[in-house]
């Protein structure tokens, strides 16, 4: 069951199947939530209110009437007493008064500046006499006006039945004026001078009534009184409206609820499952709409938002609930591709990289960077000079901080220098292990890695001279006693053979002779051979050669002194050909020299691995033996001239064996090492492969 859901969790269909539910429930959601908002003039809590009089459908439906009351006979009271100025009071008069002298000091040609200000506010008065008279008028009209509107408001009232009264003027919609009468009603609201007397007493528990009590602060005078009365003929449909609207503000708030709980679910359904092909599926796969801007799928977003909050403004609000789903439908769908868009790139981690706004940056940084990396010191100078002044005009609200890091800046490249100057110094007095280190980017990390190079080099140039040094000595050293040795000899003899008689003596003396100058021969030659190898002089002549041909017949050529050798050769090559291109005669030099080698240093009666690889693009011709003597010896140094594995040098080879073979196949365009291991010695030719 579980492998099944993960088949279906991420699939095609459950996903459109998702991304209808979250359409379907953002619309239903909506349209609960403008239904609510229709019965009860967007207030929400008639879903909770208990009865009519905790409502605040009745605070709404009475404020106003008890508002334009209490204003009517706390500050209008009648046109007579407007008309005498009665509305009008003294600081109104002062403000009116102030804008005038405000005018006049600065358009009248009559305000003297040479007087005091008391002396121009009275030429003032007297200038403007007509206009602050005026403005008094204004000033009344206004409130004329104000109070005429008033006056409409509640002659426009039927019920509930009013009368209000300051002692002089009075206004009533019915004959009644006894507050006794009034409270006959099945509900009233009785304010008499400091007095209130309200039916029935939910009213004061309402919690909209400290609203409509503030209304009534004029009212909190001796004098004055207002009754208002609810008939039962006006109360009873007033209530069973209210009872109809929480009646369907509680089923739409369940289906509002409802219909969020249904998006909130496949909402995050989508989030989880957008971009992933499959439940195991961990690589996010981005779609053509991804490709579209980060910021600019923001801007689209809020323009949907506008054109829907625009279109449903121009909805008259008793029709809106019906309208709200056509409106939302063609808005809502390509809304939630931008916003599906959106958490793809948050689970990408792309969300600020592919926004316009960034790359446009980023490409500007990395155009000036790149100018910058690539100029010569006076354009990064010219850059540095330029841009400095316009970075300080864009961050001049932070100066300080922009200052501070142009010293940062500047005192970073001081000790870069410095730190180079220093460096070079020691250099220059015989310090060529100094390092220095000055970060890794820009000019000056450039100029110090260009003179750690410089180090480098003659640091290696010194240790090539001392090992060259070193080489040459022991050259000498070692040429000096395999060439002294017989040359003693061959003189010794001579000088026996010169006093000796006896010709059977003499005989053995000559055979002696021969010995020891064949050996002084062999030295020679290959010592000449070793120097002509080395100078590159010897000429070559590169053909198309068959390795295992040429091996083979080699060793064929060589059979009696592997058999004399006692070791037993165990030969691996591929079976079809194996063509390189090299000099015939110079690669079995080098392969002669490897077995003489093996001849004389092979542990008698152990085993001699060849084999030909082929190794792709070259040719892997290698030879493994066990050593008779110890290897205590580097690879590196067994290379050198005049270096032996018998280090008491007791046997007839010249130590120029490997040598020789190294410079012969490095002048065909090879390669040749050696590897010890323990008491293994492994030699590689390494030969291009002919195509």
């Amino acid at each position: 069951m579980d492998i099944k859901l993960k088949n279906y969790s991420h699939s095609v269909v459950t996903k459109i199947i998702a991304f209808i539910l979250v359409i379907s429930c953002f619309a239903g959601f909506l349209k609960e939530f403008f239904e609510i908002n229709k019965v009860n003039h967007g207030n929400f809590g008639i879903i909770f209110e208990e009865n009519y009089f905790h409502s605040f459908s009745f605070y709404r439906e009475n404020e106003t009437l008890v508002t334009d009351l209490n204003q009517l006979i706390g500050e209008y009271k009648s046109e007579k007493h407007i008309l005498d100025g009665g509305t009008v009071s003294e600081e109104d008069l002062r403000f009116s008064d102030e804008d005038l002298f405000h005018e006049y000091q600065n358009y009248s040609r009559n305000y003297n500046p040479n007087l005091s200000e008391a002396e121009n506010y009275e030429k003032f008065k007297a200038d403007y006499a007509d206009k602050i008279s005026e403005a008094r008028e204004k000033l009344i009209k206004d409130d004329l006006r104000v109070f005429h509107s008033l006056l409409q408001r509640v002659h426009e009232v039927k019920e509930p039945l009013y009368f209000a009264s300051d002692g002089v003027n009075e206004y009533k919609n019915s004959r009644m004026t006894d507050q006794e009468q009034f409270k006959g009603f099945p509900s009233y609201l009785i304010y008499d001078g400091y007095k209130s007397d309200i039916y029935p007493k939910e009213i004061e528990e309402n919690e909209y009534f400290q609203q409509m009590g503030e209304s009534k602060v004029e009212v909190d005078a001796a004098g004055k009184a207002i009754y208002v009365g609810f008939p039962e003929d006006y109360l009873n449909p007033k209530i069973q409206e209210w009872k109809d609207n929480k009646e369907i503000a509680r089923n739409s708030f369940y289906a509002l609820l409802g219909f969020l709980a249904g998006l909130i679910l496949s909402f995050l359904y989508l989030v989880v499952v957008t971009g992933r092909k499959s439940y195991n599926d961990k690589k996010l796969h981005l779609s053509s709409l991804d490709k579209l801007y980060v910021d600019v799928n923001i801007v689209l977003c809020m323009i949907l938002i506008a054109v829907w909050v625009s279109m449903v403004n121009g909805v008259p609000h008793q029709n809106l609930s019906k309208m709200v789903i056509p409106i939302t439908l063609p808005i809502a769908i390509p809304g939630l591709f931008l916003v599906l868009s959106l958490v793809r790139h948050l689970k990408n981690r792309t969300f600020f990289k592919h926004s316009l706004v960034y790359q446009i940056i980023y490409r500007f940084i990395k155009f000036v960077r790149n100018v910058y990396d690539s100029g010569s010191i006076g354009v990064k100078t010219v850059l540095i000079v330029i841009g400095y002044p316009i970075l300080v005009g864009l961050t001049f609200f932070i100066f300080p901080i922009t200052l501070g890091l142009a010293a940062w800046f500047s005192l970073k490249k001081i000790k870069a220098f410095q730190a180079i100057q220093d460096g070079v110094e020691k250099i220059k007095d015989g310090d060529i292990h100094h390092r220095i280190y000055v970060g890794e980017k820009g000019e000056f990390a450039g100029l110090a890695a260009d003179i750690n190079s410089i180090t480098d080099g003659l640091k290696k140039a010194v240790d090539s001279e001392l090992k060259s040094e070193r080489l040459k000595t022991e050259l000498i050293t070692n040429v000096s006693h395999d060439i002294r040795t017989p040359l003693t000899s061959i003189i010794t003899y001579v000088d026996l053979l010169k006093r000796e008689k006896d010709p059977a003596k003499a005989e053995e003396y000559i055979d002696v002779l021969d010995q020891k100058s064949k050996r002084l021969k062999v030295l020679t030659d290959d010592l000449f051979e070793a120097a002509k190898a080395s100078s590159g002089n010897i000429p070559v002549q590169l053909e198309r050669i068959d390795m295992v041909s040429l091996l083979t017949q080699g060793l064929g050529e060589v059979n009696d002194k592997i058999e004399a050798s006692g070791l037993d050769f165990k030969i691996n090559f591929p079976s079809e050909k194996v063509i390189v291109k090299t000099d015939g005669k110079l690669l079995w030099r080098s392969i002669e020299n490897i077995l003489s080698n093996i001849f004389k240093y092979a542990l008698p009666g152990s085993r001699v691995y060849i084999q030909i690889e082929d190794a792709g693009n070259k040719i892997l011709l290698s030879f493994k033996n066990i050593s008779a003597y110890e290897l205590n010896i580097s690879a590196d140094e067994l290379m050198e001239r005049f270096k032996r594995g018998d280090e008491s040098r007791s046997n007839q080879g010249s130590g120029l064996g490997l040598s020789i073979v190294k410079s012969l196949i490095e002048i065909q365009g090879g390669k040749f090492a050696i590897q010890i291991d323990g008491d293994l010695f492994k030699s590689v030719i390494s030969l291009p492969k002919e195509q």
